[in-house]
């Protein structure tokens, strides 16, 4: 039932992520390795130390380990297991029981009683083996090897997500440079404000009260200035924990950040997010491997069929261990055997596994739905960021030419402190939402090359 389903949920993905546009096979970013789809060197470097120490990417690292370990035991399972030992002991039996009757009246060799009380001394070797005949242990066995491939895929998305959040969160730090540039310009510009309105207070071409809120302002942009300095740190200190590594300053060039051009992403067609898209791998093969749970706690019900078989030396004394063929002993029991009455732990083993087979078939359902959405969305959010930035850029040149009339206008008395004031504020607040709006680019062509798959290659 679950492939039938899941087989479904393939064929209902669109053909296109937008109706208006039609996809091209031949062209997907997601698979577009790491290296060649980031080009600054900065960056790069970022990449490859994250890759190399982070913490969360070390401990997915041991997941696998942890998987593989499982899949061997699992094929331990399979073949006979075979194990050595050696004992010794003593015993004393009732004279008057068939035992010991039996033991007075035997004789080791002419004139020669067994001793009393008897000792047992025994080495040896001992098989036991449990026969696949319903293909169970192949089963959990197979089951092993696809939670194992599942969290190699798991591996891989914690790669494609750590690279995204490296690469987000460069730009950001990129984008808090510019700012504090920006906010540094307006600090200088509120200070030859603040010595024209006390020049014209002089020449009483102005009141204290415009000294007073040029003096005003150039405090709240000093204040602004250290806010960002504080989330420079943070954000630095946040790339280095991404890194595996104590605080220090992140190498980049800031100067570049208004001229970088976001890649062009290609999107392909929807279907190849299941062949890019780690964690939709990894839900498939978790739903398989769930699935083959299911068949192995079914096959529970089954009678099992065990063979032991001992090979080894005994006998009463130590020095007749050595005795052959008299000392030897061996043993061979096969046994089938299968559950009767009680079968509530079996059943509920089985009731179980068949819940969490349907729980990985929603997540896998889930996974590809979001998937799509993401693709989806980030598409969209690509083509409204490019025309936010053009229309943004065109409002900061269009304030500064203002800035510098207004200004101008001042001077000549011709215009008061407040229009001063706020075409300033008007074209700092569109200088820092430009730099954002560059940063928004940036940030989501990197989202949906991570979102199409990419990263981890």
């Amino acid at each position: 039932m679950a492939t039938v389903v899941k087989d479904e949920v393939k064929e209902n993905i669109p053909q296109n992520f937008n109706q208006e546009e039609q996809g091209d096979a031949n062209s997907n970013s997601g698979t577009t390795p790491w290296r060649q789809f980031f080009t600054d060197p900065n960056l790069v470097a970022l990449i490859e130390t994250a890759l190399k120490n982070n913490q969360e990417l070390m401990i997915t690292l041991q997941e696998i380990e942890i998987a593989k370990s499982g899949v061997l035991a699992k094929k331990g399972r399979l073949t006979p297991t075979v194990s050595a030992g050696i004992g010794a002991g003593v015993s004393k039996v009732g004279r008057y029981t068939s035992e010991g009757a039996g033991d007075a009246s035997t004789e080791i060799e002419p004139g020669k009683e067994m001793p009393d009380p008897l000792g047992n001394f025994e080495g040896g070797l001992t098989a036991n083996w449990e026969v696949d005949i319903w293909k169970k242990l192949r089963t959990e066995k197979e089951s092993a090897i696809a939670h194992y491939l599942s969290t190699v895929e798991g591996k891989n998305f914690v790669l494609s997500n750590l690279i995204e959040e490296i690469a987000d969160n460069y730009y950001e730090l990129l984008a808090l440079d510019n700012q504090l540039d920006i906010i540094q310009q307006y600090t200088k510009l509120q200070e030859k404000a603040l010595e024209i309105s006390k020049i014209q207070k002089e020449a009483a071409a102005a009141t204290e009260l415009a000294v007073k809120k040029f003096e005003a302002e150039l405090a709240k942009s000093k204040a602004t200035e250290y806010t960002i300095r504080q989330q420079i740190t943070e954000k630095e200190n946040e790339i280095n924990a991404l890194c595996g590594r104590y605080p220090q300053t992140v190498v980049r060039l800031k100067g570049d950040f208004m001229a970088m051009i976001p890649q062009t992403v290609y999107t392909g067609i929807p279907s190849q997010l299941l062949a890019n898209r780690p964690d939709i791998k990894q839900a498939e093969l978790e739903l398989k491997s769930s699935k083959l749970d299911v068949e192995a706690a079914r096959k529970e019900f089954y009678p099992t069929l065990e063979i032991s078989a001992t090979l080894g030396l005994e006998a009463f004394k130590p020095s007749y261990l050595v005795k052959l063929p008299e000392s030897m002993a061996a043993g061979l029991v096969g046994e089938l055997a299968g559950p009767l009455i009680n079968k509530s732990a079996i059943k509920a083993n089985f009731q179980t596994a068949d819940a969490r087979q349907i729980q990985s078939l929603y997540e896998y359902d889930k996974t590809i739905l979001n998937a799509y959405l993401d693709v989806a969305n980030l598409m969209s959010k690509v083509k409204n960021i490019d025309q936010y930035y053009k229309l943004k850029s065109d409002e900061t040149k269009a304030l500064e030419q203002s800035i510098d009339i207004a200004n101008q206008l001042f001077r000549n008395s011709r215009a008061d402190y407040l229009e001063v004031l706020l075409n300033q504020r008007d074209a700092l607040d569109a200088k820092m939402e430009l730099v954002e709006a560059k940063q928004k680019q940036l940030s989501t062509v990197v989202d949906i090359y991570k979102s199409l798959g990419g990263g981890w290659k």
